[in-house]
């Protein structure tokens, strides 16, 4: 019985709908023929009014370019500057104005089809004959002013230019004119007044229509508003109870209408609600149970970064031993200088130039030491430029020798291959090699060498290979891996020399890469170090070109 009802009270609801719409649509259809044809109306009347402003503002332009005619033939008569240039431009605007107002006349003809009004558009049209007639005649005339006026006063040439311009075909253009501007007046007003006329009856229809529409609408709204008060009451206070957690709520509508369908759809979503608070409880407990696990993480990991913090502040206290290698080479230049008898001026220049040098590498080695510290080691600054790398490791290798020789050990080199091009900083450059150096000295046994080969290699293109090699203390094979890390020193290099920081090496390999290079180490424990160097080197097209 139930079900019976809710399907007749849904087929009413289905069919009201459908009325209500058909109605609707057909007032609006009313409506929306009756404004077309209203609008279409309004802009005949609308057009015809246009029409006659047009003409009645070309023939008040006309009769202003003859009178600026005219004025121009009395300065000519009087000998005042007026040129032909200008008259021809006078007579072709009026010319111009004609044309425009033969089709203006032809518009007329087409949208307005009254009996007085063809009676009107004749008259016009003979009057634009009249018109063009005289244009044509007062072109000739004063194209032949000279012999208009030849043999006559100033009187008589003056009454012939004013007939000219007056009369023709035995009219008085002046009183031509007049009728002509006094009838398009009349015209003018008469549109303009059937224009407002069918304006006013637009507004009167719209208003009724709409009227029309808007009383239908609103009884078809309180007929609705009175069938959907109860179930939207329903679903409204159902809603609330969802809004406000009350998820065992249920409403109370078993129709088979629409309105039965939504209810029966928000007492499912509030089944599945119920359902999903439960497992919302169960995965809460989970989060917090995670997130006491990362708190402790988190700890663990805020510990760890207080180590480091203190291996930072670590760090900063060991940065004054980084500063040994161009200290070292300028102590060793000044001892070379200084030792045994008087010298050639010219040695010492060389020393100067040297410990120049090494001074100039101190303080590239002290913005470095900062930038680590700053943990921006990839923002080394690199002017790169065209370097021969040969002139690179001559002067490493005569900084090289004086810090060799301080420290009682041997720098050996073989011979360079004659050019070595490529980009680069050849003061980054220096100090890599100057870091590897120092390291090989440092941990070189007194009496010992270090070689310095440099050779250039093919592997599908062309690069260099320096290789600075030791009989030190060397490395174990588990700590070459981080030795290029920042601040780690191998266990046998601490108890070998306990200064140090540790940074040489990765400030080295920083600069290498910034070149497009790399650095390797082989080592043997007890046997050495062999140090490599890979730059790569530019071709011959690309030496041309820097």
């Amino acid at each position: 019985m139930t079900s019976l009802s809710g399907s007749r009270r849904s087929s009413t609801f289905r069919q009201r709908i459908t009325v209500a719409a058909a109605t609707l649509g057909i007032v609006a259809a009313l409506q929306g023929g009756f404004a077309i044809w209203a609008v279409g109306q309004a802009e005949h009347h609308v057009m015809r009014g246009r029409i006659a402003a047009d003409i009645k503002q070309g023939f008040t332009e006309l009769w202003f370019n003859k009178q600026q005619l005219r004025t121009w033939l009395t300065e000519r008569q009087f000998g005042a500057t007026a040129s032909d240039e200008q008259r021809d431009a006078l007579l072709q605007q009026m010319r111009v104005v004609l044309d425009n107002l033969d089709s203006l006349a032809e518009q007329s003809k087409q949208h307005d089809q009254e009996i007085a009004a063809r009676r009107q558009q004749e008259q016009r049209r003979d009057s634009l004959v009249v018109l063009r007639i005289s244009l044509d005649q007062l072109a000739r005339g004063l194209a032949n002013l000279n012999q208009l006026s030849a043999g006559l006063d100033t009187a008589s040439a003056w009454r012939a230019a004013n007939e000219m311009f007056d009369n023709a075909e035995g009219r008085d253009l002046r009183k031509l004119l007049a009728e002509i501007l006094a009838q398009e007046d009349a015209s003018l007003r008469e549109k303009r007044s059937d224009t407002n006329n069918a304006l006013l009856r637009l507004r009167q229809l719209w208003i009724a229509t709409t009227a029309t529409l808007v009383l239908a609408a609103l009884l078809l709204a309180f007929g609705f508003a009175r069938a959907l008060r109860m179930p939207l009451v329903a679903l409204a206070d159902g809603a609330s109870a969802l809004r406000t957690g009350q998820l065992s709520h249920r409403i109370k509508l078993d129709g088979a209408d629409e309105f039965g369908e939504v209810a029966r759809s928000m007492n499912a979503m509030a089944e599945e609600l119920s359902i999903h608070r439960a497992r919302e409880i169960e995965e809460r407990q989970a989060l917090e149970d995670q997130v006491a696990r990362r708190t402790n993480e988190l700890t663990a990991a805020l510990d760890a970064q207080n180590d480091a913090e203190k291996r930072r502040r670590q760090l900063f206290a060991d940065i004054s031993h980084e500063l040994r290698t161009p200290t070292t080479a300028i102590r060793g230049e000044a001892q070379v200088a200084l030792r045994g008898e008087q010298k050639p001026a010219e040695d010492y220049k060389q020393s100067l130039r040297r410990i120049e040098d090494a001074t100039q590498q101190l303080g590239a080695t002290i913005d470095d030491l900062l930038t680590m510290a700053r943990s921006d080691i990839d923002l080394l600054s690199l002017r790169r430029g065209p370097i021969d790398l040969v002139d690179v490791l001559n002067d490493v290798l005569s900084l090289g020798t004086a810090m060799a020789k301080a420290r009682n050990v041997r720098l050996a080199s073989e011979p360079w291959p004659p050019k070595l091009m490529l980009r680069g900083d050849a003061d980054r450059l220096k100090q890599v090699y100057l870091v590897l150096i120092d390291n090989a000295i440092r941990y070189s046994h007194p009496g010992g060498t270090i070689s310095l080969v440099a050779r250039r290699v093919d592997r599908g293109g062309a690069i260099v290979e320096v290789e600075i090699a030791d009989a030190g203390i060397g490395i174990d094979n588990t700590e070459l891996v981080k030795v290029f890390d920042r601040g780690y020193r191998a266990p046998n290099a601490q108890s070998f020399r306990s200064d140090g920081s540790g940074l040489g090496l990765p400030i080295a390999l920083a600069l290498a890469r910034g070149h497009g290079g790399d650095i390797t180490l082989r080592s043997t424990p007890g046997k050495g170090t062999v140090a490599v160097v890979v730059l790569p080197l530019t071709s011959s097209q690309d030496e041309k070109t820097a």
